[in-house]
């Protein structure tokens, strides 16, 4: 990232790699997904994840999904 690719486009602030938490309702219950890849406002805490790793996340979602897990914590990778 350079120029404008590394500023936040909602502050301003610098866009640094770092990791989060992702979480989604699969409406009978609930995955977590910790440490996933994303890009982080050093100043807002805005969280941005890329085209690969969300994909690799909605598989991580849909197989949780399918054995019907009502509550799921994992580690991304």
């Amino acid at each position: 990232m350079n120029g404008t690719e590394n500023r936040c486009p909602l502050c301003g602030g610098r866009k640094t790699a770092g990791t989060t938490t992702f979480s989604a309702d699969l409406g009978s219950g609930v995955v977590v997904v910790r440490r996933v890849r994303a890009t982080i406002c050093d100043q807002c805490g805005e969280e941005w994840i890329d085209d690969q790793t969300a994909r690799q996340l909605e598989k991580v979602v849909d197989e949780a999904r399918a054995r019907r897990a009502q509550i799921e914590v994992t580690a991304f990778g």
